[in-house]
């Protein structure tokens, strides 16, 4: 099965390019990006060696439909999606921070919480709390955003602003923002009879007004548990039936790697990664209530993309 693992475009006044962890950006004078969304693959911060076919797809379409759904409640970067594996939007500053919501103590947050931590960026943790459960409401726990290369860290709300990371009314609005956007993501999960358990946002401005920027409520960005059967799973202590990148990184851990920088991931077989396509086709449908079509990639895959892209661009001024 063929991946798209890289690109490397020329459009029309390009003036800067950009590789992060699954996604090459190209910037158009200076105000417009095209956001290609490969099949790039990663955790622990680290991009692993093999790409997974179709999840650039999935993930370009699910962050279209989630971003086309969330804009009155902040406006967004989204111009058009002129390819199934691209977007082009508004070019924004963005800010310096992600903003992590959790609505349940599972993941990373359980993992800090079994060891003893009852404070996760500044807020609070109660004793007593088990895998999986519910906070009262749902938490922000922000991360730094970090350059190219290094690995996010935890902030409190307080270091963000007294270090002059983002000012306090800046941030104030950004955390209405990531709540609202949380809200909302929860409510069209539960339509799909899906619980968002934990997401990111990250928010970016434009001729001084804060702008939703990124992806938005898919699985490389957020976790999902079934709702159906949560309360008994929960109450027999046993593992969540999830919709996420968890999986990846359990399965990571089981062959001895979580991200140390003196090991290398290890390789995943065929099966593996046919199976990681299976779980992120199961989103796409489960939450979008959609069937996606596999089709084959076509051998002029860049030649698409760079057609699609450079007639939007045509008509941007």
């Amino acid at each position: 099965m063929k991946a798209l693992t890289g690109t490397n475009f020329r459009f029309p006044r390009q003036t800067a390019t950009y590789t992060g962890k699954v996604r090459d950006v190209y910037t158009i004078a200076g105000k417009y990006l095209v956001m290609i969304a490969t099949d790039r693959i990663s955790a622990f911060d680290v991009v692993l060696p093999q790409g997974i076919p179709y999840k650039g797809q999935i993930l370009n379409q699910i962050a279209a439909k989630f971003l086309a759904a969330t804009e009155d409640i902040v406006p967004n970067w989204r111009i058009a999606s002129p390819d199934p594996m691209a977007t082009v939007g508004y070019r924004c500053e963005p800010f310096a921070v992600e903003m992590i919501v959790r609505g349940y103590l599972t993941g990373s947050a359980w993992r800090a919480y079994k060891n003893g931590a009852r404070e996760i960026c500044g807020v609070a943790i109660p004793d007593g709390m088990r895998e999986h459960q519910a906070f009262p409401a749902p938490i922000i726990t922000p991360t730094t955003k970090a350059e190219q290369g290094l690995h996010d860290e935890d902030i409190s709300r307080s270091e963000i602003i007294s270090r002059g990371i983002v000012g306090e009314a800046d941030y104030i609005q950004l955390e209405n923002y990531a709540l609202a956007l949380f809200r909302r993501g929860s409510e069209m999960a539960a339509q799909q009879g899906l619980l968002l358990v934990d997401t990111k946002y990250e928010f970016g401005r434009k001729d001084g007004k804060i702008y939703l920027i990124d992806e938005i409520h898919t699985p490389d960005s957020s976790r999902y548990f079934y709702a159906d059967g949560y309360a008994e799973r929960f109450a027999g202590g046993e593992p969540q039936k999830q919709l996420s990148k968890e999986f990846v990184r359990e399965w990571l851990m089981a062959n001895g790697f979580s991200g140390q920088a003196d090991r290398q991931p290890p390789e995943m077989t065929d099966e593996v990664v046919a199976g990681i396509t299976d779980r992120y086709v199961e989103l796409y449908e489960k939450i979008t209530g959609s069937a996606f079509v596999r089709e084959p990639y076509p051998d002029n895959i860049y030649e698409r993309i760079e057609t699609n892209v450079s007639n939007l661009l045509a008509r941007l001024p």
